[in-house]
């Protein structure tokens, strides 16, 4: 929730160019999701379906806005943002076609949207984690450019050339592999 709660902040600061303190509040959700994680993966009692649903939203929400905000301040370019945006929305009409199909009858509104009620987990690729890394690396890297006065990097154009051809990559994996990425929980 934090994250999701720091992603239209962080935008606003960007947006003002305030990017001192966009890159501090930008530490901030990095250090929060990676605090969840090791709840998550160290205390059994600290899952839920809930945040299992939650996390991967955050990071949706977060790198949407993030990726959104640096390309209106000029920091990232238009045909990356609208490939990584295009992407996840790709991804997430999977995961709503995906909950359709595998809620049992009757399908109501109300067991649809209950994330406490679990009928299939994504499964990332390998690629895709990594994509998430290298797009995460890239805003970070945005958000640094102006404090430390590099925006006009080759570095940095290289650094979108990464992430462009980490994003197709996934997206193709997703496509390739489809169902092998669909994990069905029997016995709801």
């Amino acid at each position: 929730m934090t994250r999701i709660g720091l992603a239209p902040v962080l935008g606003y600061l960007i947006l003002e160019e305030d990017f001192n303190v966009a890159l501090g509040v930008f530490a901030l959700a990095g250090l929060t999701d990676l605090l969840d994680g090791f709840i998550a993966r160290n205390w059994a009692n600290q899952k839920s379906a809930l945040g299992s649903a939650l996390d991967p939203l955050a990071d949706k929400v977060l790198i949407s806005i993030l990726y959104v905000s640096l390309t209106y301040a000029d920091l990232i370019p238009v045909p990356l943002t609208y490939m990584i945006i295009s992407r996840d929305v790709m991804l997430i009409a999977a995961v709503f076609y995906v909950r359709y199909r595998t809620l049992p009858t009757p399908r109501t509104l109300a067991k649809y949207f209950n994330p406490c009620y679990a009928t299939a987990r994504l499964k990332p690729t390998f690629i895709s984690k990594v994509n998430t890394a290298v797009q995460l690396i890239l805003v970070a890297a945005s958000l640094a450019a102006p404090v430390f006065n590099y925006a006009d990097s080759i570095y940095l154009q290289i650094l979108w050339c990464c992430t462009a051809f980490t994003t197709a990559a996934s997206a193709y994996s997703y496509y390739h592999y489809g169902r092998k990425t669909v994990q069905v929980i029997k016995g709801k």
